[in-house]
């Protein structure tokens, strides 16, 4: 029968309790909310909707083709210009998702015959850029320096690094200056996904390379997410120049694919804007992500401690997570729940997202709430 190895496979993730369903949330949800990563509250922000919106009214509700054919309107090249000034590079580009970014980035910059060194806890999205790379992958020891500086020693021939800036599974930070200097070591670039560090870390959370003084640098790439802290949807990279060049004449997410639509960059590039008039709000953020550390640590729960907005919570196993999860939903608190094979170490958790929005008094419930639910 036509697939029926689906069965096998769906058989066998109910036995792990790891099966996955998809659950519709209403425009007026009730439950406080600790799960999306809307981390300086800006996805319901009048100015950001109402960019949105005006985009639409302008533009239409889509950009009618790719990016270089009829997708790119004035207002993409305004975000992408905005957005180069606003984290420090020379250019960036515009891309319909932080995904379609992130495989851009490394497929592009990994031809054949260089290597990549990619850090074992990246996003799916960048090891699914390694795979289709033409370049050879090599895997080196999670936030290790020393790792990725014995991985390019071993490769004669052009060379990137790739990690996450921030990971989104604990939420630590990659050590990038060091990152760095060993890719500088070899002549090598460094490629990072800035997707948790952008209107986080940084000066008015113009992000993580930027706070670590990499932001302009010719040998450094980022690709960050609009679907987070700006409250939108897509991606960009950013870079020097000729690197966005490259991309546009040899990505292939970016030439075969459907621009952004002129709503989402409308409200990225309203977000951006009030960023930059609103610049405390990243270090609001950071704070309420170390009160929620402190709170959780305090009553007795195992949580790492959040270096951005991520705060993880070790759960006893995948099904006991799904259980704690689920109750908490029940008591009103949405929180994200992270398993095999979205954790690289196994380690089922709750994930908590650490909003600059949330008050003194949301912060203690959604405390209570955990510790009153665990298993």
């Amino acid at each position: 029968m036509a697939f029926g190895w689906i069965d096998e496979q769906a058989e066998l993730r109910r036995r792990a309790g790891l099966v996955r369903t998809l659950r519709p949330r209403p425009a007026d949800s009730p439950l406080l909310d600790l799960a999306s990563n809307d981390y300086l509250g800006l996805a319901h922000h009048p100015e950001v909707t109402e960019g949105a919106a005006r985009a639409a009214r302008t533009w239409g509700g889509g950009a009618t083709g790719s990016r270089l054919v009829t997708g790119t309107t004035e207002l993409h090249t305004e975000l992408e210009r905005e957005l180069a000034d606003f984290c420090g590079f020379e250019a960036a580009l515009v891309f319909s998702s932080g995904y379609a970014a992130n495989l851009a980035a490394v497929t592009a910059l990994a031809p054949h015959g260089s290597l990549i060194v990619s850090d074992a806890g990246n996003h799916a999205s960048l090891i699914d850029g390694c795979r289709l790379a033409r370049g050879t992958t090599q895997v080196a020891a999670h936030a290790d320096p020393d790792a990725v500086r014995k991985a390019l020693g071993t490769h004669d021939g052009p060379a990137v690094a790739v990690s996450d800036t921030v990971f989104s599974v604990d939420g630590d930070a990659a050590p990038l200056a060091a990152l760095a200097g060993a890719c500088r070591d070899h002549g090598a670039g460094l490629v990072v996904d800035d997707a948790h560090g952008l209107g986080v870390l940084g000066d008015g959370g113009r992000g993580a390379p930027h706070a670590a003084g990499l932001a302009g640098a010719e040998d450094v790439v980022v690709t960050v997410t609009l679907s987070k802290s700006l409250g939108s949807q897509g991606g960009a990279v950013l870079g020097p120049a000729r690197v966005i060049d490259h991309l546009v004449n040899a990505a292939r997410t970016f030439i075969f694919d459907t621009g952004l639509a002129p709503a989402a960059a409308g409200a990225a590039l309203a977000a951006l804007r009030l960023l930059r008039r609103e610049p405390e709000r990243a270090a609001r953020a950071r704070a309420v992500a170390g009160e929620l550390h402190a709170r959780l640590t305090a009553a007795g729960l195992e949580a790492v401690r959040p270096d951005a907005a991520v705060v993880s919570v070790r759960a006893p196993s995948p099904e006991q997570a799904v259980r704690w999860a689920a109750d908490c939903r029940a008591a009103g608190l949405a929180v994200g729940c992270f398993r095999p094979p979205s954790v690289p170490d196994g380690i089922s958790r709750l994930r908590l997202t650490a909003r600059a929005d949330l008050s003194e008094a949301q912060i203690e419930r959604a405390v209570l709430v955990i510790d009153g639910a665990r298993p």
